[in-house]
């Protein structure tokens, strides 16, 4: 994939947020058209409480994954905004998928797909250019 400007802004974005929690590895990442995917470390350092998975509850709890999320989304969306000078609009679907991986065979075939990723958006569903016919 080639980035234009605003995957550029993501992955920009991503890099800082491992400056920002100490707590976390980034381990692997890849910008889509739509959509990005990437894999984190959480590493509890001694005195300090890790990142926890995103609880069913409503609101964000402090140092979740659900924080990470929301504070990198908040971050693309405020300079993706500024360089379209679009304030206020949009840039991500609602939600995300979070998957906890427990061994390296599940590390393994997770990263597989992440980096296999960008070959498979010729045949997207979401792909604009797909050739439908």
């Amino acid at each position: 994939m080639l980035l234009n400007e605003y995957g550029k802004i993501v992955v920009e974005e991503w890099l800082k947020t491992a400056q920002i929690r100490k707590e976390i590895e980034l381990v692997g990442h890849i910008v889509m058209p739509n959509h990005f995917h990437a894999i984190v470390f959480i590493n509890g350092d001694a005195g300090e409480r890790p990142l926890a998975p995103t609880p069913d509850v409503k609101g964000i709890q402090p140092r979740s994954i659900g924080a990470l999320v929301a504070g990198f989304k908040s971050s693309v969306t405020r300079r993706t905004n500024e360089a379209r000078k679009s304030p206020g609009d949009p840039v991500w679907q609602r939600n995300y998928h979070e998957h906890i991986i427990r061994n390296e065979e599940q590390l393994n075939k997770i990263r597989d797909y992440v980096e296999a990723n960008p070959a498979c958006w010729a045949e997207d569903e979401e792909n604009p250019e797909k050739d439908w016919v």
